[in-house]
């Protein structure tokens, strides 16, 4: 559905992304893991068409994207930070997505709009909104039209523990329908439950690419973060 081939990246002479290759498909929920400055917000970027690769290539349903901006449409991306003009409200940051994509997709899920309560806040400005509460306006933004993949950075950063459960009971419901789902995050235990596949980056380059309870048998641990240190501890004394 969604793969890198080769993939590499270099800002100057840091090399950002070094031949990622990977193949992603439909009912995946793939965590994107690696610590900071591992290229893991680059890769995102190439796959959104943000950032140009150097060299290799991105495909999507076999149809590459590079110089292909309609894919997009398929895609619900929800950024770490979210930005919005300052002085627009809600409701009216609502109401301009839907007239700009308009025609461009059959279904509106307002699912999270209603859970988060949206209309109680739909006249305040976005300078006036909490970090939460902007985060949840992008989580409305990235499922409201009901893409085939979901793109969540650090989805769950700045929101209540009440939100962000209604955040992962959408993202589980999602992937129960088959949507590919990507994630990062720096609470792994957020990823735990949501998880189905594995990929660590480190400096530029595929660690490792598995699914979860592979990961976690192989290194006997229950628990996401635990594994992902196990396999750090390894990966020092080798």
């Amino acid at each position: 559905m969604l793969e890198s081939t080769q993939l590499s990246k270099s800002f100057g002479k840091l090399k950002v992304l070094d031949g990622v290759s990977v193949r992603m498909q439909a009912g995946q929920a793939v965590s994107f893991i690696g610590p900071n400055g591992s290229g893991k917000t680059t890769f995102i970027k190439c796959l959104l068409g943000l950032v140009i690769p150097d060299s290799g290539d991105v495909t999507m349903n076999g149809e590459h994207i590079l110089g292909n901006w309609d894919y997009r449409r398929h895609i619900g991306y929800m950024p770490q930070i979210g930005r919005y003009p300052d002085h627009i409200r809600v409701g009216q940051l609502f109401d301009m997505i839907q007239e700009i994509r308009r025609g461009t997709f059959q279904h509106l899920d307002d699912d999270l709009m209603r859970a988060f309560e949206v209309d109680t806040f739909a006249h305040k400005t976005m300078r006036t909104l909490s970090g939460g509460t902007r985060q949840k306006v992008s989580a409305c933004l990235a499922f409201m039209f009901d893409p085939a993949v979901l793109i969540l950075d650090e989805p769950t950063a700045g929101l209540d523990p009440l939100s962000s459960e209604i955040l992962k009971e959408k993202v589980l419901a999602e992937k129960a329908k088959g949507k590919l789902t990507l994630l990062t995050s720096h609470i792994l235990s957020d990823l735990d439950e949501l998880t189905t596949d594995v990929l660590y980056i480190m400096e530029g380059k595929v660690l490792f690419y598995q699914p979860i309870e592979q990961l976690k048998a192989q290194t006997g641990e229950d628990k996401l973060h635990r594994a992902i240190a196990n396999v750090m501890k390894q990966q020092a004394t080798a």
